[in-house]
């Protein structure tokens, strides 16, 4: 196979400056790229499958992945069910791998995010983990490994190594 992994997950958002502050200054993602394209670019429109499309668009790094959040200027877009259910087919969340887990539990709780309930200790689980949403409602799971052995990039760090 040719797939290398994967790159980024991309968002749209009703407001991207504010998912974008959200995202850089209470997740500590980075910011890379801040752009978009104008109505009339006729491969965008064939790439994203839409007519006469106009948005804003950035690209935010973190830790291993990206995140790309797109606010539809042309077409605008229609809003999602702010508590949609996890268990509704296509994507469902995405997760951010962290080192305290109920100190960003807290942390992101005092910042704009709302959480299903506090991590709890799974027995016999090699990680804590909880689901939460952030401003726009896009659930993100937050996720602890207790134990290292269970860390897959670390144990493909040791195998390809």
């Amino acid at each position: 196979f040719m797939i290398r992994g994967i790159h980024h997950v991309a968002i749209s958002t009703p407001n991207l400056a504010r998912i974008v502050a959200f995202y850089r200054d209470i997740i500590g993602a980075e910011v890379v790229y801040e752009g978009g394209w104008q109505q009339g670019s006729e491969v965008i429109d064939s790439i994203v499958g839409l007519k006469d499309s106009h948005a804003k668009q950035a690209m935010l790094k973190v830790g291993n992945a990206y995140l790309e959040f797109f606010e539809y200027v042309n077409p605008p877009g229609k809003p999602i069910d702010p508590e949609y259910g996890v268990n509704n087919h296509g994507y469902t969340h995405f997760c951010l791998d962290v080192q305290d887990i109920d100190q960003e539990y807290e942390r992101l709780s005092q910042n704009g995010m709302t959480f299903n309930c506090p991590p709890p200790n799974f027995e016999g689980s090699p990680i804590r983990a909880t689901y939460g949403r952030d401003p726009d409602g896009n659930v993100v799971e937050i996720q602890q490994i207790m134990d290292p052995a269970h860390d897959f990039a670390l144990e493909q760090t040791k195998t390809t190594c």
